[in-house]
Parts: C-alpha cells; structure tokens; sequence
C-alpha cells in the first residue's frame, strides 16, 4: 500500500461545517486500495457479463450483474466515506490499471465454466484486499470496518453462488 500514497488518496481542507474525525493516512491508503478493487471489479464483471456463453448462460449472466451491483454500490459507499473522513477517492483509470490486484479477462467470447473460474477469482482477490485491510481500519475506526463487513458477505456470498455452478459433490 506504500506505493499508493505518492498518487491517490489525499487529505481534503476543512471548510464550513466539516468537523469531526480525520483518516490517517493508512486509514485512506486502505480505503484507497478497496475502492481500486471494487471500480475494477465492476468493469471486469460487465466485461466477462458482456462476452460469456454457453451452458447456463442466462443465470450467469444475471447473477454477474448482481456482483456489479454490489461492487458498485460498495464503490460508491467506500468514497463517500472517505470523502466523510476527509480524504479524496482517486476513481481514474490509470489509477485502477495502476493498482488493481485483478487479473484482468481476456477479450472476446468466455465459456460459462471459464467465466465462473474467472469472476470467483476476481470476488475472491477483492474480498481478499478487503480482509487484508479491516483489522487495520477497525483498529482506527470501527464504523468504517462495519461498511467493509457488510461487503465482504456480501461478496462471499456471490463468490459461493457462482461457484456453484461448476462445482461437483
């Protein structure tokens, strides 16, 4: 996360009636890196919703939008905290190509059973950013931590959903 610091996240100026507490700078580095996570997340479920095919294709590719939903809502939720802790969210590209943990789906046409090994590793990588960083928030602020709780089932549970999919008892 050290690496973030140089280009994103950034302390706003209080002005008017904003009081109250202040992020840490690792505090807005973690919700820096969760926010990259969950923009990237949306753009690379809409990219493999987009292009899947084959067996089961309808159920997948409507429970992909969920997972775009979620990331997206988070996305959106995770910012506006920051903005709230005083910090800037960075939600550039470059700073998303830059920083994204994801492993990006090829172009063109993606099998059901490859967009499943895809998207759970994409939820799981994300889910797997924001466990990195909760104890770390909870320590400076639990209610921030509540938000990430909530994403990470949320998640967990979409990731549990498709998997579903391909997995034999």
């Amino acid at each position: 996360m050290t690496d973030i610091k140089k280009t994103t996240a950034k302390k706003t100026t209080k002005e008017n009636a904003e009081h109250g507490f202040v992020a840490s700078e690792s505090l807005r580095d973690a919700l820096q890196l969760v926010l990259i996570q969950l923009l990237d997340l949306q753009l690379v479920g809409k990219q493999i919703h987009w292009n899947v095919v084959g067996p089961n294709f309808r159920d997948l590719h409507q429970n992909l939008d969920e997972v775009v939903g979620i990331a997206r809502k988070g996305s959106d939720e995770i910012a506006e905290r920051m903005r709230a802790l005083h910090a800037t969210p960075d939600g550039l590209a470059s700073t998303i190509t830059k920083y994204t943990k994801l492993e990006q789906p090829v172009t063109g046409e993606i099998l059901t059973k490859d967009a499943v090994d895809m998207v759970v590793k994409a939820v799981q990588t994300t889910v797997g950013v924001i466990r990195d960083v909760h104890d770390p928030v909870d320590e400076e602020d639990p209610t921030t931590a509540d938000i990430l709780h909530q994403y990470i089932a949320d998640l967990e549970q979409q990731a549990w959903f498709i998997s579903a999919e391909t997995r034999r008892p």
